[in-house]
């Protein structure tokens, strides 16, 4: 009998060893597990993080592309205006030259080059006037009157009571004219 519980204490001790190996193996893959877990929630925080800096760069960049819209429709007549300074300067000089020369016809002179200086910058930037030689045009004119003449047809422009201007395809101001009945 001693030899029985020899080999069962043998064969126990043997268990308890196998037991042991396993509890490490166990407990190393307990470890391994942790490290993989800690690992994977670090990404997923650099991950996060990064979502969050993109998000945010996307968000300034559509601020500033709104801003940059709005200035550009605020200072969309910027060259306009630029190109209408030489014929302000030229009003300006013309009645600095009345009032020092009261001679009537270089003063009517330099009016009508303002004037020709003002229509070139105009068509210059798209604005052309509207012409009246093809006849009246519901779209492009405005009869303000009726009048009786002998000379034109029913409907045909008698006179251009103020000039029409478009800005490429649109009309800025209608011609107003006088039609005959």
């Amino acid at each position: 009998m001693s030899e029985n519980i020899k080999d069962e204490e043998k064969n126990l001790n043997e268990t308890v060893e196998v037991d042991e190996v396993e509890v490490d193996e166990k407990s190393e893959n307990r470890d391994e597990r942790d490290i993989e877990i800690e690992e994977l929630q670090k990404k997923l925080k650099e991950s996060e993080d990064k979502y969050v800096r993109v998000f945010s760069e996307f968000e300034n960049y559509k601020k500033r592309l709104e801003k940059e819209k709005y200035q550009a429709i605020e200072y969309a007549s910027e060259k306009f205006a630029k190109d209408l300074l030489p014929v302000l300067d030229n009003l300006q000089m013309a009645i600095q030259s009345a009032e020092t020369t009261p001679d009537v016809d270089k003063l009517k002179e330099g009016v009508e080059l303002t004037l020709k200086n003002f229509l070139s910058t105009l068509q210059k930037n798209g604005v052309e006037s509207i012409d009246t030689e093809d006849g009246f045009d519901p779209n492009l004119h405005e009869a303000v009157m009726r009048v009786d003449s002998a000379d034109a047809e029913s409907g045909e422009i008698v006179q251009v009571l103020q000039s029409g201007y478009r800005l490429k395809e649109r009309v800025l101001r209608a011609t107003m004219v006088s039609v005959a009945n």
